[in-house]
């Protein structure tokens, strides 16, 4: 470590600077903000980042502008957000101080009844009211995608935001017409230093930049690292373990670049579900459907690609698409890297490759070829905002003589770990792209998978679906089914 450490997180709430050198590394922005700021307004619907009732606004720089974001406050931990702006439901008004535009809208198009989602309704509208001053429904329902109201019925809310849109006046609220000032109290935090703090409850370490992240990683290797928070802060509100100490990497600038060249993108492990949906829509089209269902928007906001893969989860939902499409990543320990395919990086359930003290650095993901045909899909109970059931990618390319050149197929949910369909793919190797033959293939699932039953799903229906979904795979590559929304299952 080079230069002086600083102990204490700083930050932004509304108008007022918060700087704390006594901070627990497990406290929620929730519970900071009803408990410590006495700021209500957000509410505690689930603590697992799932209702969205707890929504506020997180403002962070990105390169010299800034970007306000939605965030569960319930599942983010106040320590990771050092240098940014954090904007409650309390700091909204209108240009006259009364009732801001969003939420007008909602009183007069009745959005609300018992009123304890509103808050969390209310601030996603405010976000998508910034940020797109001509929303569609497609638009307004994504943003309302993390927040669950099970009393009001969504029509009136998705009236109440194009009400709002018509009103206008983004030029006068007070994020707008603040912004350059607000981008000068952020860098004036900017120190460069590391953060360390320890109390009785445990120890918080904020790495000054990538190097120090290895460094730090090299002198406690069992430390917890944190980036979106969206799988740990789970483990704390719901499981309450003990994870100290945490080492937060969301805020390293080095692990969210984003590198197209030209064959392969290349991103850190920080880059989030959002930071990389431009470079969905330029190079990878098939995954668009599919990504918009992973979690609601507060959720892609915060949670990360490389979070996502470390934690080795058997129904993550990136890693069967980034196994398909050859993906590899960069482990760092100290000065010393390797590169792992992606597919080797899962061993067993929990058990992944990666030592004590390593960390994932980067992601290399190759682009689909122009002839191949890519496709990924998820199987829940809810469709948006739901844990996979099962989730299938497929990769496909064809001889001249439609016979199958190369075939990639990766399902997860299906076992221990996000697994190939090997014998799958062998009865096809080789084989004519047919129906028969993708009938005979189906088969050779029972030899690959033996899933299990549990409350998302039944062992037998995985297994069917997982059959079907390369069945429907069959049928899009020949231009059937191509009316189905990519993604949806």
């Amino acid at each position: 470590m080079t230069g002086p450490l600083r102990k204490s997180v700083r930050f932004w709430l509304n108008d007022e600077l918060v700087e704390l050198a006594d901070l627990p590394p497990t406290r929620t922005l929730l519970d900071f903000l009803r408990l410590n700021k006495r700021l209500t307004g957000s509410k505690e619907g689930c603590a697992e980042g799932d209702c969205g009732a707890c929504t506020v606004l997180v403002g962070r720089l990105a390169g010299d502008s800034l970007v306000y974001e939605s965030v569960t406050a319930c599942i983010r931990f106040v320590a990771s957000l050092d240098g940014c702006h954090v904007v409650s439901i309390e700091h909204l008004r209108g240009a006259e101080g009364g009732l801001h535009p969003v939420q007008q809208a909602l009183v007069e198009h009745h959005g609300s009844q018992c009123g304890f989602c509103t808050p969390g309704i209310v601030m996603s509208l405010y976000g998508l009211w910034m940020a797109n001053a001509s929303p569609d429904v497609d638009d307004i329902e994504e943003a309302l995608q993390g927040n669950l109201c099970r009393c009001t019925g969504y029509s009136p809310i998705v009236r109440a935001a194009f009400a709002a849109s018509k009103a206008g006046g983004q030029g006068k609220d007070v994020l707008v017409a603040e912004r350059a000032s607000v981008i000068e109290k952020l860098e004036a935090l900017r120190d460069g230093r590391r953060v360390e703090i320890w109390g009785d409850e445990g120890g918080i370490i904020l790495p000054a930049d990538v190097n120090d992240l290895a460094e730090v990683l090299a002198e406690k290797p069992h430390a917890t690292i944190v980036a979106g928070s969206t799988d740990v802060g789970l483990w704390v509100t719901k499981q309450m373990r003990e994870i100290s100490p945490v080492v937060f990497a969301g805020h390293l600038k080095q692990l969210r670049m984003i590198v197209e060249g030209e064959d392969v993108v290349s991103i850190g492990a920080g880059v989030t579900y959002m930071d990389f949906m431009p470079v969905i829509e330029r190079h990878f089209p098939q995954l668009a459907g599919f990504w918009s269902r992973i979690g609601g928007q507060q959720v892609r906001n915060m949670g990360t690609i490389g979070g996502n893969i470390a934690n080795g989860s058997p129904i993550g939902d990136t890693p069967p698409a980034l196994i398909v499409l050859g993906a590899a990543i960069t482990l760092r320990k100290g000065d010393k890297r390797r590169f792992v395919r992606l597919e080797d990086y899962f061993i067993s359930y929990g058990k992944q490759d990666r030592e004590p003290g390593e960390f994932i650095e980067s992601i290399s993901i190759p682009y689909p070829g122009e002839k191949e045909h890519f496709a990924v899909y998820k199987v829940s109970k809810r469709r948006d905002e739901d844990i996979s059931a099962l989730s299938g990618a497929f990769r496909l390319r064809l001889g001249e003589d439609n016979k199958v050149a190369e075939i990639s197929v990766v399902f997860g949910g299906m076992a221990e770990i996000p697994k190939r369909a090997a014998a799958v793919e062998k009865v096809l190797l080789g084989k004519e792209w047919s129906e028969a033959n993708v009938s005979a293939a189906v088969a050779a699932f029972k030899q690959d998978y033996q899933p299990l039953s549990d409350v998302r799903a039944s062992a037998e229906y995985r297994l069917l679906a997982s059959q079907n979904l390369l069945r429907r795979f069959y049928l899009e590559t020949i231009g059937e089914g191509s009316e189905l929304k990519r993604g949806a299952a």
